[in-house]
């Protein structure tokens, strides 16, 4: 009896599989230039605050894809540990037929924990981030259909090597940033997405420093089968006002991104 409910079983589960395995696999890309302005503001050895702007644009300048803006408390544990906890709000830009381009908003409020360390000349950052995002659905007409309520866990490694020993020049900046996501809504993308850079991050000012170069973003919709790969260029601007009176410790930007 129980090896004829474990074939009967397997019988299903092998008759419902087709109709996902037959979805071919679709890679739609694109060209993307991401800005941002990112700040880190520290007030005393212990506190200070975040906040960034973000502008994402398709087909390179052409269209906007989102608005974004985040804010946020932080707590430096140390001078390599910092702790982050805030709100941030989208707009995603979503064109309508016979309506226009609307926006979807998104809020959410997150928590991180960032970890700084210099072996030699050479700089390690590792973050983790976790999001609870409530995300807007629209209908034909560009009205709010529903809310749906996710969490997200982001996991980012970043590597910062000097080539040069002169300061004022640029160093080499690599980034890799993994996303995954839960909850109800989150059916067959659990994998959001991931983000690789690589570029230079150039100082401009003591408290003020870029970092330019390529993203490659691929990224799974909720679909399951269908996915984008954004050729992306990005430029990130960081500035650092420190109004520590007593400065005991080396002061950085905390990276930001949507």
């Amino acid at each position: 009896m129980n090896t004829k409910w474990l074939l009967t079983g397997l019988a299903i589960i092998l008759f419902n599989m087709p109709s996902q395995a037959q979805e071919k696999k679709e890679i739609n890309q694109k060209a993307q230039f991401w800005w941002s302005i990112n700040s880190t503001t520290r007030f005393s050895e212990k506190l200070g605050m975040i906040a960034d702007f973000h502008t994402r644009r398709d087909d390179f300048i052409k269209d906007i894809n989102f608005y974004f803006a985040r804010a946020g408390f932080a707590f430096w544990a140390s001078d390599k540990l910092t702790l982050v906890g805030g709100y941030a709000h989208l707009w995603l830009a979503q064109p309508i037929t016979d309506v226009g381009l609307v926006y979807k908003n998104e809020n959410r409020v997150y928590q991180q924990a960032q970890w700084r360390q210099k072996e030699g000349k050479v700089t390690f950052v590792h973050r983790i981030r976790n999001e609870q995002r409530w995300r807007e659905t629209l209908d034909t007409n560009g009205k709010v259909d529903q809310i749906g309520f996710s969490n997200r866990i982001r996991f980012l490694f970043s590597i910062a090597i000097p080539v040069f020993k002169n300061e004022r020049l640029p160093i080499i900046s690599i980034a890799d940033e993994l996303h995954f996501q839960f909850g109800k809504i989150i059916v067959l993308n659990t994998f959001d997405q991931n983000r690789t850079f690589i570029g230079i991050k150039q100082k401009i000012t003591q408290n003020l420093s870029f970092d330019l170069g390529y993203m490659i973003v691929y990224q799974q919709k909720p679909s399951g089968f269908e996915h984008d790969l954004n050729h992306t260029l990005r430029w990130f601007f960081y500035y650092s006002p420190d109004f520590r009176k007593l400065k005991k410790g080396p002061h950085y930007s905390i990276p930001g991104d949507e």
